[in-house]
């Protein structure tokens, strides 16, 4: 509040002026007769105080909301348990970025849900509050680098409490063209920035989480084991490859093949083959980094991409898995053994080696190895 206060000494101007108030906008002024003077007060507010509190800014829906909403429930992937396939990208992104949180968001008819979740309980929020519904009516990026300095979110509750968002950067996620179903989204309670090759970055992991949303509907999921099959594999890969050209990281491919697996299902049954590789697929998720990309190749091969690992990492990743493989064939108690052999080949990142020809280098060096052990 502003106070200005103007004083008139006239007795003439005094016996002229009775006490009067005149309301203005935004305030008022006022003059009174004090003794033989008149003191002309002027009271003059800020705007804000006339204003009604301004409601949050609630997201608007798409046009095509109705086709939005029957593409995202034909997939039938709302209120289903978390999937390493979407977790893998999630906590990449979080340690890639250095932010507190990341999601895989889906945003239906009232709510947010998310698919995965890397920093925060919550499994939903409502719609009108969120992020990420006004960033699925773009196309591009969606960066608030301060939220409280943006008329849309600086009254929004995911703001003023828990989790207190400064920084996001939503990715929309495509299922097809104009149909936008969600983000791969980061969130931070500190104000950011990102640069370009940052944004290309989210961009790509966007991408990788397309795909596995995509995969829902062309089938690159194994369903035995519940990796990437041979197509899954080579999509994930191909995005992660492009990742390691523009970090300048290098890549490696670790070819698995089991040993003895038709003798398997000959003597004790395909359920005992498929058992086998049930649990081979299993070791492989627990031992792979987060940033590794594991597949069944098909049969009894998978296949495993690293980035950034030097031969050394390599050599402990796969003393690990060995010492993995053993715990686990003495845990089942089978009467037979679950054993395999494997080959690495590893590439600098401006390699023009296509993935396929990758995998075949590992594969030479795999059947080197079997024959080195056979001697």
């Amino acid at each position: 509040m502003v106070v200005y206060e103007s004083v008139l000494a006239s007795a003439r101007l005094a016996s002229a002026h009775a006490p009067s108030r005149k309301e203005g906008e935004g305030g008022y002024y006022s003059y009174e007769l004090v003794g033989s003077m008149i003191v002309l007060r002027v009271i003059w507010f800020s705007e804000s105080i006339f204003k009604k509190e301004a409601e949050m800014i609630k997201p608007e829906l798409p046009d095509n909301e109705a086709e939005r909403l029957h593409a995202l429930r034909s997939l039938q992937i709302l209120d289903t348990s978390h999937e390493e396939r979407f977790d893998r990208v999630t906590r990449m992104a979080k340690r890639m970025f250095g932010v507190e949180i990341s999601l895989v968001s889906f945003v239906d008819e009232d709510r947010q849900w998310f698919k995965s979740k890397q920093g925060l309980n919550a499994s939903e929020t409502p719609r009108d509050m969120s992020f990420c519904g006004h960033a699925i009516n773009q196309d591009g990026l969606f960066i608030i680098p301060n939220a409280i300095e943006d008329d849309r979110f600086f009254d929004n509750p995911l703001v003023t409490e828990d989790p207190s968002i400064r920084f996001y950067a939503g990715c929309p996620l495509k299922l097809r063209q104009g149909i936008n179903l969600g983000t791969l989204c980061l969130i931070d309670s500190k104000p950011k920035n990102l640069d370009e090759e940052d944004k290309q970055l989210l961009i790509d992991l966007g991408a990788m989480i397309e795909q596995e949303i995509r995969s829902i509907q062309l089938a690159t999921l194994d369903e035995l084991t519940l990796i990437s099959n041979r197509r899954g594999f080579l999509t994930l890969a191909d995005h992660a490859q492009k990742v390691c050209r523009r970090k300048e990281m290098s890549m490696s491919v670790i070819l698995f093949d089991l040993n003895k697996f038709k003798p398997i299902n000959d003597n004790f049954g395909h359920h005992e083959g498929d058992f086998a590789l049930r649990r081979f697929a299993e070791v492989m998720r627990s031992v792979f980094r987060e940033s590794d990309v594991v597949g069944r190749l098909g049969g009894d091969e998978f296949v495993a991409m690293l980035t950034d690992a030097s031969d050394e990492k390599i050599a402990i990743i796969l003393d690990r898995f060995k010492k993995e493989m053993d715990a686990m064939n003495e845990a089942i108690n089978k009467p037979y053994l679950i054993e395999y052999s494997s080959g690495v080949a590893s590439f600098s990142y401006d390699t023009e080696h296509s993935l396929e020809e990758m995998v075949a280098e590992a594969d030479a060096a795999m059947y080197e190895e079997k024959k080195d052990r056979a001697r």
